[in-house]
C-alpha cells in the first residue's frame, strides 16, 4: 500500500544526491550525471519502500524524461545552427564588427558590450570568457585597469548574451522544461535583463573614465580581426540572417521552423559564399567547425558547435529528468514543495522564493543546469495553480539560477572563470554587476506585481486539456 510521503522521506533522495554531486563534481572534477543517476537510483528505492511498484516507478521517469523532449529538439537544432553559423562566416562577422566598437575611454564598457555580442552569436557564455574575455583581460591589465573589474565585465556581458540568445542551452532548458515558447521566454526576460545591463553598463562607465587614458594596445584585437579577414569572407550582407531571424522572432514564429531556416542559411552560406564544399559543410553540422589559424584565440572560439557537441547537454537533460520524474509523479516533489508554499502563500512570494531555491540550488547542487532542471519541476504546478503564466517560472529560472552560478566558487561556473580569467569568485563577485541586479530586480518585480503575467481563461483551459491528455495516455 502506498504511503503519503512525509517532508524527512522526500528529501532523501535530494541529500543523497547534493552529496555526491558534491563529491563529484567539485572534489573529483567530474560531470553532473553519476549523481543524477545515484540520486534516480535513492528515489526508486524510497519510492519502493513507501509502497510503489517498479512499474509504477518506471513509468514516472519516461514521463519525465517526455516532459524534456521539446527542450531536446531545440538544443539539437541549436547545435545544427551554431555549426552552420561558424562555417557560413555569421558568427565570424558578428565578432568582426562588434570588435571595432572598442574604444580606449570606455573599455569596460566596450568589453562587455563585445563579449554581449559574442555570446548573443554562439550562444555560450564559457566560449564566449575562454576567448574574447581572456583577449580583454589581457589588454585591459595592459591598460592599468584592475583584473577583478575586467572580469566582472567580461561575465556580465557573456552572460547576458547567453542568456538572451535562442542559441543558448539553458535558456532552452528553461523554456523547454516549462513548457514555455522559447521566444516567449526570451521577450519576457526583456523586462529584468536590459535593465540590468543598462545599469551594468553606467556603472562600468563609471569606474572606467579614469583608465585609458595613456592609449590602449590593440595589437591582440587587431591580429584577430585580420585572421578573420583571412579566413572568412566578412561581409555586412551575411548580418541579414540573424536579423532574418530576428524579425522572425519578432513574427512569433515558432522556434523549431525559426532556427531551421537560420540553419538553411547558414549552411548555404558556407558552401556559396564562404567556398565550403557540401562535405565540410554537412560535416560542421555534425561534427562542428574545424579551423586552424594558427591564432589561438580565433580556433578556439571557432572549432565548436555541430550535433555532436550537444549530447553532453541532451543525455544530462534526459538523466535530470528522470531524476525529476521519479520526485514529481512518486509525490515527494509535493512533500517539499507544500513546505515551502508555508511560506510562499502568494504569488508574489512564490516567484521570489523561485529565484531564492534556484541560488540555493546553485550552492548546493555545485551546476547551473541542475539549478535550472530541479526548480523547475518542483514549482511548475504551483504556478499553474495560483494562475501563472508559465514564462513567469522560465524567467525566475533564468535569473535566479543561470546568473547567480558564478558567485559559488564550487560551482562549475565559478572554477570555470577562475580557471580562464584568472580571478577568484569572491574578487570579481562586487563588478559582475548584471548576474547581481538581474536577480535582485526579478525579486522586487515579483513581490511589486510588475511584469508578473497571470494565465487566461483561454490558457487554463488549454493547461487542463493538456493534462488531461497526458494523465490518459
Amino acid at each position: 500500500m502506498k504511503k503519503e510521503m512525509s517532508f524527512w522521506t522526500a528529501i532523501i533522495p535530494l541529500v543523497v544526491m547534493i552529496g555526491v554531486m558534491a563529491v563529484t563534481v567539485v572534489g573529483l572534477e567530474q560531470g553532473p550525471h553519476i549523481p543524477l543517476i545515484v540520486g534516480t537510483a535513492t528515489a526508486a528505492i524510497v519510492a519502493w519502500r513507501s509502497g510503489f511498484k517498479w512499474e509504477e516507478i518506471e513509468e514516472s521517469m519516461y514521463k519525465g524524461i517526455r516532459l524534456a523532449l521539446p527542450a531536446v529538439v531545440i538544443i539539437i537544432l541549436v547545435g545544427l545552427t551554431i555549426g552552420a553559423w561558424i562555417g557560413g562566416g555569421i558568427v565570424a562577422t558578428m565578432i568582426y564588427y562588434g570588435l571595432k566598437i572598442i574604444t580606449p575611454s570606455l573599455f569596460l564598457v566596450s568589453i562587455t558590450l563585445i563579449c554581449a555580442i559574442v555570446a548573443l552569436a554562439i550562444g555560450s557564455s564559457w566560449s564566449t570568457m575562454g576567448t574574447i574575455g581572456v583577449a580583454g583581460m589581457g589588454i585591459g591589465i595592459s591598460m592599468g585597469i584592475p583584473a577583478p573589474m575586467i572580469a566582472g565585465a567580461v561575465i556580465s556581458g557573456s552572460y547576458f548574451g547567453d542568456k538572451m540568445s535562442p542559441l543558448s542551452d539553458t535558456t532552452n532548458l528553461a523554456a523547454g522544461l516549462t513548457n514555455t515558447d522559447l521566444f516567449v521566454h526570451i521577450r519576457h526576460m526583456f523586462y529584468t535583463t536590459i535593465p540590468g545591463l543598462v545599469i551594468a553598463l553606467a556603472v562600468y562607465a563609471f569606474l572606467g573614465k579614469d583608465f585609458g587614458k595613456n592609449g590602449m594596445n590593440s595589437a591582440d584585437i587587431q591580429q584577430t580581426m585580420e585572421t578573420l579577414q583571412a579566413n572568412f569572407v566578412i561581409s555586412p550582407l551575411l548580418l541579414l540572417i540573424p536579423l532574418l531571424v530576428i524579425v522572425l522572432v519578432a513574427k512569433k514564429v515558432p522556434a523549431v521552423p525559426a532556427l531551421i531556416i537560420g540553419i538553411v542559411l547558414g549552411f548555404s552560406s558556407q558552401v556559396f559564399i564562404q567556398g565550403g564544399s557540401f562535405t565540410s559543410a554537412i560535416s560542421a553540422l555534425q561534427s562542428g567547425f574545424v579551423i586552424d589559424t594558427g591564432n589561438e584565440t580565433v580556433d578556439n572560439l571557432f572549432n565548436r558547435g555541430g550535433l555532436d557537441s550537444m549530447m553532453y547537454t541532451v543525455s544530462m537533460t534526459i538523466v535530470a529528468m528522470t531524476f525529476g520524474g521519479v520526485l514529481e509523479y512518486t509525490g515527494m516533489l509535493q512533500a517539499i514543495v507544500k513546505q515551502i508554499l508555508k511560506i510562499a502563500r502568494t504569488a508574489k512570494t512564490l516567484v521570489a522564493s523561485t529565484v531564492v531555491s534556484c541560488f540555493a540550488t546553485n550552492a548546493s547542487c555545485s551546476e547551473q543546469y541542475i539549478s535550472i532542471v530541479i526548480p523547475s519541476r518542483m514549482y511548475a504546478k504551483a504556478y499553474e495553480e495560483k494562475g501563472l503564466h508559465s514564462k513567469n517560472l522560465s524567467r525566475a529560472l533564468e535569473d535566479g539560477g543561470t546568473l547567480t552560478s558564478v558567485f559559488i566558487p564550487w560551482n562549475t561556473c565559478g572554477v570555470f572563470i577562475l580557471g580562464t580569467l584568472g580571478v577568484h569568485t569572491f574578487d570579481y563577485a562586487p563588478y559582475a554587476v548584471l548576474n547581481f541586479v538581474i536577480p535582485i530586480l526579478s525579486i522586487i518585480y515579483a513581490l511589486t506585481g510588475f511584469s508578473i503575467v497571470k494565465l487566461t481563461d483561454e490558457e487554463k483551459l488549454a493547461l487542463k486539456h493538456q493534462e488531461d491528455t497526458t494523465v490518459n495516455q
